[in-house]
């Protein structure tokens, strides 16, 4: 019975939803056999939060192990199973950095006696808490070892099973991705079953609702299928249409009637519908050989042979499949890939392939100017709308855009050697050569660093926790003797203990006069410091739980921030880290309300508008230098000393610290871009010099531009951008381009 209940499900699941489905499935199986220590389960989803660190243990592996992961640990601890586990890092380093530091550290041994005495949940916490990039590899064995492999195997769509288990009254509906138009399928099946001559489809948008609405009743009396495609752009018809779905379930419609649906996802569709039918979803191919495979597949044998340019045309149509394969693939590396995830689609492609064969036709010279311009410009820069995507376009189409594509036997196309322009041939050879493509795609392929998958993978963790715990149950009560309130009157008691007493207002607002953005901090401390004071009221019963305040319980609970709380500054930032974030903003206006004077070194991620300091950084040097604040830019000067050696202001700009690098690592000796160490997915910048100079000339050769954001979400959010200013970089040994392909860029804050 889950089996089929599973494949049901499925069939209207996406891809990255469907291993979340079967794990709720199988701790909820578990659960209810009473098979599942729910202390333990509870920690798996929530992991360990450390608001104050005072009195934590010391961490006896920060060489190699960082602080969100050692309060995972100290939690740890704490629990019945895991008594002795801080005892266990203090004894045995060595072996914990070697299981630490493994490929697959979920399937190799644990140091000392914890290989014998951890279950599957218990080495599950492990890997939670040390390296949770390996969760959803656990999460499928987990499935697997008590459900059995077909739960992590979900059925391939079968439409025609699909119509048999439907009924007239059943509508049937596509949820869209982009890329995928199931049309093409849906007519292939009503021809399979003599359907063909009563197939009716339209495509809804303005006007065409009266024929959507003739179409259905006409449907209805003849034994037609209908397809209604994009319901997403008649929003506003959808209530007729709930109607029409409605009547149908209390009229005897033709036995052969089917009403097929399409839409994206939207919450303005009826829920009656979804309730009413059966979803279905469709999905793009993944990785760059299946979408290779799929754009060889659209080219007929007439359109590759229509080019008279031959020899030119094969080869550059080999770039352009890679290069619209490696467009859409990138985005798995989420803000390592592009900064806004971009909807590329077949048009995109097609467009551009005619646009090759015409221009090769036209001229006997290779236009290469003229083709980067229109499709990497045009056809596919038509979407993109950030400046630091469009600079990533360019460096693509610079690549597999060139004389050596023609010139060079076996270009390669990706620094891995599987990836090159395959031998001139007929149609069939080229999908010979994409066929024997790998079927995962080394993180290489596109330019960036083994790290960049673990980055993703630990994305993709956090994701399917926040969408178990949005689905856990809202009970007054924990096992295992705390009970909600008493964990949440407990964290309150410790975030209201760190945020200092409100510090004095009017004296720091005469002294930040030039930028007073960091005032609201001040007021944000105020309010959290009233309405932690007024949950606890609620929780005692002594004021009435508003909806705020019912918000503000789970988010503590869950170890999120409020939303609340995040009006001052954005951040992605779980609790104890915004926390203690919030603590050092407010520590530092606050010594420089007391002394008078700014720091030496400044924090500039404490500013809720670091481009308003900057700006303010400019005016100054402006008006020391009497010259116009214009004609000012920045230079760049990273530093090699520590910041104990650095004993005062500099003559002109700013000293700033607190800066981190992702995407790279730097040398700090010779100040210059170097490849990350594994497992280094982010390090922290020397403080560098920002000085205002005039007239500046362009980027010199071998200098990266790495764009600094205010914290992960490169593209930026609550009505306000991310980006605040580009750094000026040394390359060092590889190019700039290569750093573009890695997604190198400095960070102000990070997401833990």
């Amino acid at each position: 019975m889950a089996r089929c209940f599973t494949a049901y499900t499925c069939r209207g699941l996406f891809e990255r939803h469907k291993l979340l489905f079967s794990f709720q499935m199988c701790a909820k199986i578990l659960e209810a056999a009473s098979k599942i220590n729910m202390d333990e389960y509870n920690f798996f989803l929530r992991g360990g939060v450390v608001l104050d660190r005072e009195n934590q243990m010391d961490n006896p592996c920060s060489g190699w192990l960082g602080d969100v992961a050692w309060d995972n640990i100290t939690e740890l601890e704490k629990l019945t199973n895991f008594h002795g586990i801080i005892t266990s890092f203090e004894q045995y380093p060595r072996d914990w950095n070697i299981w630490y530091t493994a490929a697959q550290p979920e399937t190799a041994p644990l140091p000392g006696e914890w290989d014998n005495a951890c279950n599957e949940l218990q080495r599950m916490l492990l890997v939670r808490s040390l390296r949770p990039d390996r969760v959803s590899f656990c999460a499928t064995s987990f499935i697997i070892n008590n459900l059995g492999s077909k739960f992590t195997e979900p059925p391939v769509l079968d439409m025609q099973q699909v119509v048999e288990d439907s009924t007239t009254r059943t509508p049937l509906i596509f949820v869209l991705s982009p890329g995928v138009d199931p049309t093409s399928s849906l007519i292939q099946l009503s021809e399979s079953s003599g359907m063909a001559q009563r197939f009716y489809s339209l495509s809804l948008g303005q006007g065409q609702a009266p024929i959507a609405t003739r179409m259905i009743k006409q449907g209805v009396r003849e034994g037609n299928w209908v397809f209604l495609a994009n319901c997403h752009l008649s929003l506003s018809w959808m209530p007729q249409l709930d109607k029409l779905v409605e009547q149908l379930q209390v009229e005897d419609p033709h036995p052969e009637f089917r009403l097929w649906l399409s839409s994206s996802p939207h919450p303005d569709f009826p829920i009656s519908i979804l309730q009413t039918g059966i979803k279905m979803t469709t999905e793009p191919p993944k990785g760059l050989k299946a979408n290779m495979k799929r754009l060889y597949n659209l080219i007929t044998e007439p359109q590759f042979q229509r080019c008279t340019k031959q020899d030119k045309y094969r080869k550059l149509l080999f770039s352009l499949c890679f290069f619209h394969s490696v467009l859409l693939e990138r985005r798995k590396f989420l803000m390592l890939g592009w900064n806004i995830a971009y909807e590329f689609n077949d048009s995109d492609f097609e467009v551009s392939e005619s646009i090759l064969s015409i221009y090769l036709d036209e001229y006997e010279e290779t236009p290469w100017e003229a083709l980067k311009y229109l499709i990497a410009g045009i056809s596919y820069g038509g979407h993109v709308t950030d400046d630091w995507d469009r600079r990533l376009l360019m460096t693509y189409v610079s690549d597999l855009f060139q004389d050596q594509v023609l010139s060079v036997p076996f270009y390669k196309v990706s620094s891995v050697p599987t990836y090159y322009v395959p031998k001139d041939g007929p149609l069939s050879s080229y999908k010979e050569y994409v066929s024997m493509l790998p079927n995962v795609d080394p993180p290489e392929a596109f330019g960036q660093h083994p790290n960049a998958d673990i980055q993703s993978q630990i994305q993709e963790t956090r994701m399917l926790f926040n969408t178990l715990l949005s689905l856990q149950p809202q009970i007054s009560a924990a096992s295992g003797g705390e009970s909600r309130e008493d964990k949440v009157l407990d964290l309150a008691a410790n975030i209201f203990k760190q945020i200092p007493e409100n510090i004095d207002y009017d004296n720091t607002a005469k002294i930040l006069s030039v930028d007073p953005s960091p005032l609201n901090v001040v007021l944000l401390q105020e309010e959290i410091r009233r309405s932690l004071t007024d949950l606890e009221k609620g929780i005692q019963g002594l004021v009435v739980m508003t909806v705020e305040l019912e918000n503000i319980f789970q988010c503590i609970f869950d170890g999120n921030v409020p939303p609340s709380w995040l009006r001052a500054y954005p951040s992605l930032k779980p609790l104890a880290a915004w926390t203690r974030d919030l603590v050092q903003r407010v520590e530092q206006f606050e010594k420089w309300a007391l002394t008078a004077h700014p720091p030496t070194i400044f924090w500039m991620s404490g500013f809720t508008f670091p481009t308003g300091f900057l700006t303010a950084v400019l005016q100054t040097s402006a008006r020391m230098n009497s010259v116009s604040v214009d004609s000012l830019s920045w230079e760049f000067s990273v530093m090699t000393v520590d910041d104990s050696n650095i004993t005062g202001p500099p003559k002109d700009g700013v000293y700033i610290k607190g800066l981190f690098l992702q995407g790279a690592g730097w040398e700090k000796k010779n100040s210059i871009l170097v490849e990350a160490n594994p497992m280094q997915l982010v390090c922290l910048m020397p403080t560098i010099h920002f000085k205002p100079v005039e007239n500046k000339k362009k980027v010199a050769k071998g200098m990266y531009m790495a764009p600094c954001y205010y914290y992960p979400n490169r593209a930026g959010g609550m009505g306000r951008p991310s980006f605040v200013v580009a750094v000026e970089l040394k390359a060092g040994e590889k190019s700039p381009d290569h750093w573009v392909k890695r997604g190198t860029a400095l960070l102000m804050s990070l997401d833990y």
